[in-house]
């Protein structure tokens, strides 16, 4: 597998804007042995000027990275009303993918319509040879397992698949090991990994669609109490997943910047297998 650092570690609370200058992320990046950033909204976006995508661009390859997947709107990890509007207008987010030279973007879909929008959408990125897929994610169409087969079934495209996150799938009372990476491997586009601790008084409140509100608070990825990494390194050992597994954590409450991405790294380093 090749460990990708998400941006994310160094995002403001409103999800729109980066808390140090991005050149500083892919630098600790490259510095920690990653092979690629995770690129989001707060970083570049639709709308953002293509001079100054091209210029992150590179920045990430003199790095000796790349851009393992990119959220062009920033609607969809808000994961608004507003999320699935991407897939209606899809040729900006290509063009944000294609700037950063990226195959893989991450959308968003909240209600039965939004499947029909999935399909066109993936017909016009398979044009340019991009790949759209769906993170699974509380109050959305891919919140359990079976609901998320289900739409993948129905949107029926090769170049529309899965993002793993099993704190999601925990949250929503989901299993997230072998038998359920089995069932997602044909779609299996890429992994996210962060951590909660479920906690009945904890800070954090999500809605959910299957289980109503959860609460719990955010911890980091080597502590216990939330997901079992183990477990999901034996899964993904178990289908030889070998691409992109990102560090996605909301670290900004909890530590800085390069403390998660030094000791993420670590902990991932010495209970998985990883490309040097």
């Amino acid at each position: 597998m090749k460990l990708s650092l998400s941006v994310r570690i160094a995002e403001a609370a409103c999800k729109t804007k980066l808390n140090v200058p991005f050149r500083d992320l892919v630098q600790l990046a490259a510095e920690l042995g990653y092979r690629a950033v995770c690129m989001r909204a707060s970083a570049g976006r639709i709308g953002t000027p293509l001079d100054e995508l091209e210029q992150m661009r590179g920045e990430v390859e003199r790095a000796g990275l790349v851009v393992s997947m990119v959220t062009a709107d920033s609607d969809v990890p808000i994961n608004n009303d507003d999320g699935p509007n991407s897939l209606r207008d899809i040729g900006p987010s290509l063009d944000v993918a294609a700037a950063l030279g990226c195959d893989l973007i991450r959308i968003c879909l909240k209600n039965e319509g939004d499947i029909e929008q999935a399909r066109r959408a993936a017909d016009a990125a398979a044009k340019r040879n991009i790949r759209l897929a769906h993170q699974c994610h509380t109050t959305t169409l891919f919140e359990t397992v079976e609901r998320s087969l289900e739409v993948l079934g129905q949107i029926g495209r090769d170049n529309f698949g899965l993002i793993y996150e099993p704190a999601n799938l925990m949250l929503c009372g989901e299993t997230y090991g072998v038998d359920t990476l089995r069932k997602f491997e044909p779609y299996l586009m890429n992994v996210y990994v962060q951590n909660h601790a479920l906690d009945s008084d904890g800070p954090v409140e999500l809605e959910t669609w299957c289980l109503g509100p959860r609460r719990f608070r955010h911890i980091p990825i080597w502590e216990p109490g939330g997901v079992v990494f183990e477990e999901v390194m034996t899964a993904l050992s178990a289908i030889d997943y070998n691409g992109y597994f990102t560090i996605h954590q909301a670290y900004g409450e909890i530590m800085g910047p390069r403390e998660a991405a030094v000791e993420s790294a670590a902990y991932l380093r010495k209970i998985g297998d990883f490309e040097n």
